[in-house]
C-alpha cells in the first residue's frame, strides 16, 4: 500500500473478550493474539483506526476506557441496530466519500454498518470475512510486513 491509499484508508477493529483489568489507552486494552494482529495491520495499512467497542462504539485507540464485558455476540438485533446507528453517526464526522474502509471485525460487528459504509466512503474491504480464526490469524500474520 503506498503512502496515498494509506492516508486515504480508515480501519475499524472489533474489540475482544481478552482485556487488561485496568483502564488503558484503547489500543492498549485489548490483549488476545488477534487483536494485537488487528492493531498492527490497522496501524501499518491505515492512516487512523478505530475500534468498533461493544460498550462504547466507535473509540480512538488513544480514548482511555475502563475493563467492561460487554458483547454484540449476546445482544439482540435491536440493540445491535442502535449499536451500529450510533457508529455510522460517529464515523461521519471522520470519513470522506474518497476513503476506503477496511473492517476487521466479525459478521455481528459488520452487519448493520455495511449498507450505511457503502454511501459514506469509497470501498470496503472485509479480508477475514469467511475465515475462521485460525485462518484469520494466519492472514493476519503473512499481511504484518
Amino acid at each position: 500500500m503506498n503512502t496515498e491509499e494509506k492516508n486515504r484508508t480508515i480501519c475499524l477493529v472489533s474489540c475482544v473478550s481478552m482485556k487488561s483489568t485496568q483502564a488503558k489507552p484503547a489500543r492498549d486494552l485489548y490483549l488476545s493474539p488477534w487483536f494485537l494482529k488487528a492493531r498492527k495491520y490497522a496501524e501499518r495499512n491505515s492512516s487512523v483506526w478505530y475500534i468498533l467497542s461493544a460498550e462504547h462504539g466507535l473509540v480512538p485507540p488513544e480514548q482511555v476506557i475502563a475493563p467492561y464485558e460487554k458483547t454484540l455476540n449476546k445482544m439482540g438485533v435491536r440493540d445491535r441496530k442502535h449499536w451500529a446507528s450510533k457508529v455510522v453517526s460517529e464515523l461521519r464526522n471522520r470519513i470522506q466519500p474518497t476513503y476506503d474502509v477496511i473492517i476487521l471485525a466479525g459478521q455481528r460487528y459488520r452487519e448493520f454498518l455495511m449498507e450505511d459504509l457503502k454511501i459514506l466512503c469509497a470501498s470496503i474491504l472485509v479480508p477475514l470475512e469467511g475465515k475462521k480464526i485460525g485462518e484469520q490469524l494466519q492472514w493476519l500474520g503473512d499481511h504484518d510486513r
